[in-house]
């Protein structure tokens, strides 16, 4: 399971199929996938950089939607829940799942130039941590790994870091 946030792609395609997988999952789990938390997915993935709750409420404004954050945070939690989404910590915000039909691990390389966060998939990272982290005697209840640094393009073509 690998993103495209650092190759060329037909991100119309990327969303689109984002979305059908989204609706097609949740209706196998049962899950409500309602207009709003499709609208929220939809933002989530309209780019490869993360999204903060807020950012997902401005777009929602300029929608002529005017929900109030508790429904944005309940629709992103909804996402987070079905595994359509994963939070990036170090930045509070969102990105679409690149593969959500099972539970997973997300690891993510996060551009500091163009600010995109591409999900990568790595096995052998997830049980050399579960290991460790056994070895201590420590349950581990949630994971997230986040590289920080410069994508290929950013490094041929430096541009000032987002703030």
């Amino acid at each position: 399971m690998t993103g495209e946030a650092f190759h060329q792609h037909d991100h119309q395609q990327c969303v689109h199929s984002a979305l059908a997988q989204a609706a097609q999952l949740c209706e196998q789990r049962g899950a409500r996938l309602t207009p709003l938390r499709e609208r929220v997915l939809e933002l989530v993935w309209a780019s490869h950089q993360p999204l903060g709750a807020y950012e997902v409420l401005d777009r929602l404004a300029a929608d002529g939607r005017k929900p109030a954050p508790p429904t944005v945070y309940r629709a992103l939690e909804f996402l987070l829940e079905q595994g359509l989404v994963h939070r990036i910590a170090s930045r509070n915000a969102f990105v679409g799942c690149s593969g959500p039909a099972a539970p997973h691990v997300g690891y993510f390389l996060i551009c500091r130039g163009c600010g995109n966060a591409e999900e990568v998939a790595s096995p052998l990272l997830g049980s050399s941590l579960q290991a460790m982290a056994a070895s201590r005697g420590f349950a581990v209840q949630e994971q997230t790994v986040e590289l920080a640094g410069l994508c290929q393009e950013c490094q041929q073509h430096p541009v000032a870091e987002p703030a």
